[in-house]
């Protein structure tokens, strides 16, 4: 690396986005899902706003056009998966979620194939795709009256493949139009967590409005989930962009699911098989396998930090 201090941070925001499936668990004993995603939209966008102002980058004065494509970016990418997160990890265990948002990389691309944005899909490519694929019918084992599969997981996939759409969108209608590669990525994050502040309340009355219990570790744990796993997490992965560039940004895609295992282990005594584990090494070799990593792709700070299966 260019600065041996993106190590840690690498480290850093794998630990934040890792956790950030563990803190949803937590925050769901005392708020409903659509409550947890609005407070981590809201708290996250706050962040944001403020780094935004200390660095003299204003949101001010671009078009409707691109206020209008960032609000679909952050429907597919934020406000939408994120509800569907808390939809899914009211049965889901918090590890086994952070395995499943770790196929991200595969819908992307294959929504993008299907879209043509992607325009070729080499047999390396494909055949990564396949494998990561199996890895995940490996892990829910739908054969197995013992599986996995249930409406909690399809709720997690679904929210995987938002993050597919998501991405797709921002790098074709985004960060891939005129007036959005003239913009840093920190005020095309800030834009978008604002705008799905706006669709996070609109989520609010599907359970949204009950009453919110007093209890200290949930509301702590929907905080910090909003303040360092979205907001500060956000500019740390816009940091590291800028000074590696997005293929080693990524590595952090390799990471996040075995921290989200080893915190469910270790604080909510969740436990899993041999399966999990080995369906996730499928899916991580998979997602491996059908990346590009070419200097030619190797890009600065000219896309929007994406939450959760980056770059």
């Amino acid at each position: 690396m260019n600065n041996p201090a993106n190590y840690l941070r690498i480290g850093a925001l794998a630990l934040m986005w890792g956790a950030s499936f563990l803190l949803i668990k937590i925050g769901l004993e005392a708020l409903t899902p659509t409550q947890v995603a609005f407070a981590r939209i809201l708290f996250g966008a706050v962040v944001l706003l403020l780094l935004c102002a200390a660095s003299g980058i204003g949101l001010r004065g671009h078009s409707r056009k691109l206020w209008g494509r960032i609000t679909v970016a952050a429907l597919f990418a934020n406000a939408l998966p994120w509800v569907l997160f808390g939809l899914g990890e009211q049965t889901v265990d918090s590890g086994l979620t952070g395995v499943l948002n770790a196929t991200t990389p595969l819908w992307t691309l294959l929504i993008g194939v299907a879209f043509g944005t992607e325009k070729s899909l080499s047999p390396r490519r494909l055949s990564g795709l396949l494998l990561g694929f199996a890895g995940v019918l490996l892990i829910l084992a739908p054969w197995n009256s013992g599986g996995l599969f249930g409406w909690g997981v399809l709720a997690c996939l679904a929210a995987a493949v938002s993050y597919g759409i998501g991405f797709v969108y921002i790098g074709h209608y985004v960060t891939g139009s005129d007036e959005g590669r003239k913009l840093p990525s920190l005020a095309l994050a800030a834009m978008q967590l604002t705008t799905a502040t706006g669709l996070g309340l609109l989520t609010l009355p599907v359970n949204g409005m009950r009453a919110v219990e007093p209890e200290l570790a949930p509301l702590l744990a929907v905080a910090t989930l909003g303040i360092l796993g979205t907001g500060l997490a956000f500019a740390l992965h816009y940091r590291i962009i800028s000074d590696e560039g997005a293929t080693t940004a990524s590595t952090v895609t390799y990471l996040m699911p075995v921290v989200s295992i080893v915190l469910g282990w270790l604080v909510l005594d969740e436990r899993f098989g041999w399966r999990v584990v080995a369906g996730m090494v499928v899916v991580l070799v998979g997602v491996a396998l059908s990346r590009t990593r070419t200097a030619a792709r190797e890009q600065r700070p000219t896309s929007t930090p994406r939450p959760a299966t980056r770059a």
